[in-house]
């Protein structure tokens, strides 16, 4: 009797074991702020502010997720509200321009990479133009002090920036579905899908001053002249070498 009671038990085990898998890693879609991906379970979810590097706070959000000693983060920074939230501040006259509203967006992936390679201690294994989707962005890898590994996909996509950050422990390898499975959506939380390569746009000047479009920036729509118009199509990732 106690070999037919292990037997169902152990046949228990293999029947719940990959529901419980299931349940620990899923697709996160947040429609709110455009996004989807899988990471272990519900987030923990915490308004805050994110100083630009011409010194605007704009509004942002950061999802955590937590699975032993490894974190993941996604923080998505608004920016379109960006010529407003400039005009307001004040800046020094060589910084006043309406272009300065207009950079702190196109600039935006560059500046937050900058901040994770300025971080104390840490080493940067790998740092070079990136993608998912065909959106178009930058990816960094870093050793920390402590020996764990941050890898960072960092996007700009209808002028949010998308900031995912996954650490590992030390000898844990590297955080691939986390990496490799972010969407962004459209309004009624549907897949966005491109023909070919994403390059955000920045909103319209609506100020009149100093973010009327007498001083707009040159290239100010945020594409290459040349570049290809956004569409339909299949998915398709880059994928860095793995540290």
């Amino acid at each position: 009797m106690r070999v037919v009671i292990r037997i169902v038990a152990a046949a228990c085990v293999l029947l719940v074991a990959p529901s419980l898998f299931a349940q620990e890693w899923n697709r996160y879609q947040n429609v709110e702020d455009r996004f989807a991906v899988t990471a272990p379970g519900p987030p923990t979810t915490e308004k805050t502010t994110w100083k630009s590097e011409y010194n605007s706070m704009f509004p942002a959000t950061t999802y955590r997720w937590q699975q032993g000693p490894n974190r993941y983060t996604v923080t998505i920074v608004d920016y379109s509200d960006s010529e407003a939230i400039y005009t307001a501040n004040q800046h020094s006259k060589d910084f006043q321009a309406s272009m300065y509203w207009q950079i702190d967006i196109l600039g935006s992936v560059q500046y937050a990479a900058t901040q994770y390679r300025q971080k104390p201690g840490v080493k940067v294994t790998f740092d070079a133009f990136h993608y998912i989707n065909l959106v178009t962005g930058h990816e960094l890898q870093l050793t920390n002090p402590d020996q764990s590994r941050t890898y960072v996909g960092i996007y700009l996509h209808e002028n949010r920036l998308y900031i995912f950050d996954a650490t590992v422990a030390k000898g844990m390898p590297p955080p691939l579905i986390f990496q490799q499975s972010p969407e962004f959506l459209d309004a009624d939380g549907n897949s966005i899908r491109y023909r070919t390569y994403y390059f955000n746009r920045v909103p319209e000047p609506r100020l009149g001053g100093r973010g009327g479009r007498g001083t707009e920036a040159p290239g100010a729509t945020g594409v290459p002249q040349g570049a290809p118009p956004g569409g339909g199509g299949p998915i398709q990732r880059g994928r860095p070498p793995q540290q």
